[in-house]
């Protein structure tokens, strides 16, 4: 009886020992799957694509079609014991954040002679210099010393007169984020903030005004760029790996593209002139302060009246001095995504410099979208869920993230300025703060700053 009482405990005990391990490893499986899904694998236009893993989709499986998460037998208990039980699989290690900067480099905007021979006597070395289009400023990037930590190094550079404005090669990316349900073959984004119909390039509003924008390739060749006036320029360095034309293209299509299209701009007849600041190591697609620098000097050299900057990383102050004058020397109003990293993160940049318009993105019930960075810099809202855009190479899909909310308000500052082109651009955030629609909470609110983005009267009938 004690025999076989003992034989009985033993197999009990195994049972509820695999069953979380059948548990643990259907859920890593299923994990792993969602993980390896591409952004842009499909480049289809039957709005069935998907961008990428929804990290809503926590379903977890047993294999016994019953919802207690107990593994049942439906066999008679064996009176043999099992053999041991395998041990639970350790789990692989996640993978690494992709770096903030570069390891070994500082960037200064502005440094004298003195300056720069004071930093080679102390073995900083220059590893390129650019001087700024637009700007009486020779970017460096500088090599520091082998034996000198990076933050020390920052601070010998910024302790000098003309180094103050010295800081990392930061890096900047993308704010696109996983795509969400859109149950229609296009999701009513204009609809949400009554965006009128563009009919032609022609008539277009906002046709007056030369838009820039810094982001990722275009594939330029896409049939919704037919007639646009669109260029494209191409800065990352030879020995880099070329950034994807995927989340650049989409952008450039929600400004420019053909509205005859499935994949129409909000103003079609602008002028765009896109540099591709970004490279790719690995899957990490990035564009570092050094090449912003020289893209926004490109664009100033264009006499642009608005930047669309669909990107976000960490302060700098070599793109904060930058941003000041693009603003308050160069009369260029600038749109940045307030980024993508949920509501309970920091805020990211440029969008929370002060001269910046910062976009945060509703759906189309104007909710505000789920991972969307949150706080007192943020200024308007837009449509950035299930946005319907061009795909990489032909057709058009949603995407979502609030990188595509910001050629939302990048376009109504293009109508703005040609409707009024005696309002400078630090004036322009203040106007469109004001003509937006209060959402959430009463008044300006961390969420959706001074609400949806609204362009009534900005676009006459006549363009």
């Amino acid at each position: 009886m004690m025999r076989s009482l003992t034989i009985l405990f033993f197999t009990v005990a195994l049972g509820f020992a695999c069953g979380p391990w059948t548990l643990l490893v259907s859920g890593f499986g299923m994990d792993a799957a969602l993980a390896d899904d591409d952004d842009d694998d499909d480049d289809d236009d039957d709005g069935g694509g998907r961008d990428d893993d929804d990290d809503d989709n926590d379903s977890r499986r047993d294999d016994d079609d019953d919802d207690d998460g107990v593994v049942r037998r439906s066999t008679p208990r064996s009176t043999t014991p099992p053999p041991p039980s395998t041990p639970t699989p350790t789990p692989p290690a996640p993978a690494p954040a992709p770096p903030v900067s570069a390891p070994d480099e500082i960037v200064a905007l502005a440094l004298s002679d003195e300056d720069l021979s004071a930093l080679t006597a102390q073995g900083f070395e220059i590893i390129e210099e650019i001087a700024v289009p637009g700007f009486s400023s020779i970017s460096r990037r500088l090599e520091i010393p082998p034996s000198v930590a990076l933050a020390e190094a920052r601070q010998i550079v910024r302790s000098l007169p003309s180094g103050q404005d010295a800081d990392f090669n930061h890096y900047y990316r993308s704010e696109q984020s996983e795509f969400e349900d859109c149950r229609n073959l296009e999701c009513p984004a204009r609809i949400t903030i009554d965006w009128p119909p563009m009919p032609d390039r022609a008539s277009a509003c906002g046709r007056n005004v030369v838009i820039g924008m810094v982001d990722t390739g275009i594939n330029d060749s896409h049939e919704t760029f037919a007639g646009a006036r669109l260029e494209v320029r191409r800065l990352s360095r030879d020995d880099l790996d070329l950034s994807r034309a995927i989340h650049g293209t989409a952008v450039a299509a929600l400004l420019v593209g053909d509205p005859a299209t499935r994949s129409p701009g909000l103003v079609p007849g602008s002028r765009l002139i896109a540099i591709d600041a970004f490279h790719r190591v690995g899957g990490d697609e990035r564009a570092d302060v050094f090449t912003l620098v020289e893209a926004v000097g490109l664009l100033v050299e264009q006499e642009v009246g608005v930047i669309n900057l669909s990107l976000s990383g960490p302060p700098n102050t070599v793109l904060a001095e930058l941003i000041n004058r693009l603003v308050f020397e160069e009369n260029i109003a600038v749109a940045a995504a307030v980024g993508n990293l949920g509501p309970n993160a920091g805020p990211t940049y440029p969008a929370a410099y002060e001269p910046v318009i910062a976009v945060t993105a509703v759906d189309r019930t104007e909710n505000v979208y789920r991972r969307a960075v949150r706080g007192p810099h943020v200024d308007l809202a837009a449509p950035g869920v299930d946005v319907w855009t061009a795909a990489s190479i032909s057709g058009a899909r949603p995407k979502t993230g609030t990188s595509f909310a910001v050629p939302f308000v990048t376009a109504a500052v293009a109508m703005l300025r040609d409707a009024r082109p005696d309002l400078g651009a630090a004036a322009i955030q203040e106007e469109l703060r004001r003509l937006a629609v209060d959402a959430g909470d009463p008044g300006p609110d961390p969420i959706f700053g001074a609400g949806l983005l609204s362009i009534e009267g900005l676009c006459g009938a006549d363009g």
